[in-house]
């Protein structure tokens, strides 16, 4: 019974999930953002693509 209760009492384990889970929640934040400016990026450089090409001259 005195084991059930250290068990019980011991945090050390919630506190490895709580890490897990800021972390968790951070990689999904830092993807997003990655994401999104991925999809700016390239974007921009279609735009700038698509510019120079109409601006060539054509020989």
């Amino acid at each position: 019974m005195k084991n059930f209760k250290k068990l019980i009492k011991n945090e050390e384990g919630a506190t490895a999930i709580e890490y897990g889970l800021i972390a968790a929640l951070i990689a999904v934040a830092a993807i997003t953002a990655m994401t999104s400016l991925g999809t700016n990026l390239n974007n921009t450089f279609n735009t700038v693509n698509n510019s120079l090409t109409a601006k060539a001259p054509t020989t």
